[in-house]
């Protein structure tokens, strides 16, 4: 370690840039994080690329453009996200399920 750094040249901000996102502070119930953060262990992806995706098919379904409109998180194919999607679905029915008064785990 050294005695001084220089910082003469230094920039503000964020070490690694995120072109393309924005960061953002969003509450989300404890299940659903749960859920995504289950999932994306079995796949293999972070759980906010899980959500984000979940997140960005719900609102091009609701627009008509479906998954094939080449707005896809690159290295996911359009089958791989809706079989994240099919899993995490699921996933939140149980929880659902699991969450009724009169169910037992």
């Amino acid at each position: 370690m050294k005695d001084e750094y220089d910082f003469s040249n230094a920039k503000r901000g964020a070490v690694a840039s995120a072109k393309g996102k924005t960061r953002i502070t969003i509450m989300l119930d404890d299940a659903v994080i749960e859920a995504a953060r289950a999932l994306a262990e079995n796949e293999g992806f972070g759980y906010q690329t899980v959500i984000n995706n979940a997140l960005r098919q719900a609102l091009l379904s609701g627009k008509g453009n479906g998954a094939n409109g080449g707005h896809l998180k690159k290295g996911i194919t359009p089958s791989e996200l809706k079989n994240l999607e099919k899993k995490l679905s699921e996933l939140a029915m149980e929880i659902h399920r699991m969450m009724e008064p009169d169910v037992r785990p």
